[in-house]
């Protein structure tokens, strides 16, 4: 086999058949064979290297995902032979900063993008300057842009459904922080399940910037608290949706019978909450192997365009869901 073959095909480039990469990759390993990365840089001009700079401060932190995700971001990487650079910084501004200094100093050779606002600056500042990127999601003007995405509209839409055909009519909606892309879908969700019921929408009923417990318990007050509050509530977030399970505490309501929540992320703490909380769970490590190989393709050269995926969440039927009581 011709030594430009080999090299392509330890490389992951596209005109060498998959199976010609297997059996390449397979005689290496046996051969004990590791690529010398600083040789391969001078070369391609690349250090093999994907980049994730984390928002770890506040309430827009990544914390509920964020080993599953590292974790499968690594596993693909490393099945390419490429490497994980983990950075973190304390707000959005320090995050822009990072991904500036790791691209002008060359340290990375494109970075995997989570948590999108609407209108972003990391993807401004990437797209500017042609460095490779894929978003964890969906952005206002996704020119030049690749992404993975969850249907996260569609999970919100089967919520509003699902009680619906429990028999509830008055269906509140909490929802995540405004700026961030995932609540504009999500709360797009909500709306279209609506009209899908046959159900007016009531401005009354929804409540913005949810995101933490105390979030939930702030919005949630207030949707109970009103003079017809509803029977059921969609929760963008499940952080915010066990706020909303305070308020109805405090207020002598059971969950699952005076109150139905259903909500979106599927983190581990729903599953202890009392009773069970109802919720749309995502794979965040599959996740973070999807997008390390788009990125890989995207760094090699493939059209952002041709670089965008969607998913779907799984719903947990749990116990915080039921008919309304007449």
């Amino acid at each position: 086999m011709a030594k430009s073959t080999v090299s392509r095909a330890l490389n992951g480039y596209s005109d060498i058949a998959e199976s010609t990469r297997l059996r390449v990759s397979k005689t290496a390993q046996r051969m004990g064979y590791q690529p010398m990365v600083q040789a391969q840089a001078i070369r391609t001009g690349l250090m093999r290297s994907v980049g994730l700079v984390l928002n770890v401060g506040g309430s827009s932190s990544h914390r509920p995902f964020l080993t599953n995700f590292i974790d499968g971001i690594s596993q693909r990487a490393s099945q390419e032979n490429w490497t994980l650079t983990v950075t973190t910084a304390q707000n959005s501004e320090a995050v822009l900063e990072t991904i500036e200094r790791l691209s002008n100093e060359r340290k990375v050779d494109g970075f995997i993008l989570p948590r999108t606002r609407v209108i972003d600056p990391r993807v401004d500042f990437l797209r500017t300057h042609g460095v490779p990127f894929v978003m964890f999601g969906r952005t206002g003007n996704d020119d030049e842009c690749s992404w993975f995405d969850i249907k996260g509209e569609l999970a919100i839409e089967k919520a509003v459904l699902r009680l619906v055909t429990l028999g509830h009519k008055r269906i509140g909606f909490i929802n995540g922080l405004d700026r961030y892309m995932y609540a504009s879908l999500r709360f797009d969700g909500y709306v279209q399940g609506l009209k899908k019921a046959g159900l007016a929408y009531d401005e009354t009923l929804v409540r913005p910037n949810a995101v933490t417990k105390r979030d939930g318990l702030r919005e949630g007050a207030v949707l109970l608290d009103l003079p017809a509050p509803p029977t059921a509530v969609v929760c963008a977030v499940d952080l915010a949706a066990l706020g909303v399970y305070q308020a109805a505490k405090e207020r002598g309501r059971k969950i699952g019978r005076d109150l139905s929540i259903i909500s979106y992320d599927g983190i581990d703490e729903g599953e202890y909450a009392s009773p069970p909380l109802t919720s749309f769970s995502v794979d965040n490590r599959a996740a973070g192997e999807i997008l390390t190989g788009l990125l890989i393709k995207r760094i090699r050269g493939e059209a952002p365009e041709t670089l965008r995926q969607l998913g779907e969440a799984t719903l947990i039927e749990r116990a915080s869901d039921g008919p309304p009581v007449s």
